[in-house]
């Protein structure tokens, strides 16, 4: 329970009437959610709030679902003849209120922080952020060697923007660590690595050494970019060698009778 916000005016039973209040939210949130339902859905007591010398408003946290940040507001009051300290406690009012959280937004977060892997769709346009750090512009040239610096220049030929370092260093770290990486259970399974298969096709650049492209339609990593030393059970030399056969006696069917004489009893 949080500090009473109370003058010393109050009626301290107006200040401890904690579970009369909270038994009439709770009565007001049967005729909703149930019985059950109502006693969780009110929860712990979070203020209270002098409205006058006899009227106090006692305030519950709501744990019912999509009203996250509301309280029970419930006023009650006493008074006899004008004498607050006399007279029953009366509930004058039970209402679901926002609490200062409960209507505002959660801090924005630029689109470019909120997208994931798989969230485009057909259709989608994806821009890349202006500062994107895995990006440089195009007629820096990349610096793999895979292009000479003197068709890159040239008007038409080269890409407004490639990987930069940084760029090629995450796509390496997020293909080694993934499904079709060295790691990965069905590569510690195999046979064989890919980079000694007849279907592995090598990445041209910096990264041909350590990536390439599954070309075989059994695997089940066809046209996706595999590490060299991931691997599976479809590697071009796999041979299955043949059960050695087992030796069967040729049959004999022994169907003669050997009579033997029996001498006679003298």
């Amino acid at each position: 329970m949080t500090a009473v916000s109370a003058e010393p005016t109050t009626p301290a039973r107006l200040v401890h009437a904690v579970e009369l209040a909270r038994a009439a939210a709770v009565e007001d949130a049967t005729a909703d959610l149930g019985r059950a339902s109502a006693e969780s859905a009110v929860g712990e007591h979070l203020d209270a709030v002098v409205e006058d010398p006899g009227t106090l408003t006692h305030y519950f946290a709501a744990e019912h679902g999509g009203y996250r940040g509301w309280r029970w507001s419930v006023t009650v009051a006493s008074g006899w003849e004008g004498d607050p300290d006399e007279g029953p406690i009366t509930v004058c009012e039970v209402v679901l209120l926002p609490g200062p959280d409960a209507v505002v937004a959660p801090a924005w977060v630029p689109w470019h922080e909120r997208i994931r892997p798989g969230d485009l769709g057909v259709g989608d346009l994806l821009p890349a952020p202006d500062d994107d750090e895995r990006l440089v512009p195009g007629y820096l040239g990349p610096d793999d060697g895979s292009l000479g610096t003197e068709i890159l220049v040239e008007v038409g030929l080269g890409r407004t923007k490639v990987l930069s370092r940084a760029g090629r260093d995450a796509a390496a770290d997020r293909w080694y660590g993934g499904p079709h990486g060295p790691g990965a259970d069905m590569a510690k399974a195999a046979p064989g690595s890919c980079g000694s298969c007849g279907f592995y096709l090598s990445l041209a650049g910096s990264m041909r050494g350590a990536f390439g492209v599954c070309g075989n339609e059994y695997a089940p990593a066809d046209g996706a970019v595999v590490a060299v030393g991931f691997g599976c059970g479809a590697h071009s030399d796999v041979v299955v060698e043949a059960a050695s056969p087992v030796a069967v006696a040729e049959l004999v069917y022994d169907d003669g009778v050997d009579l033997e004489p029996v001498p006679s009893p003298s």
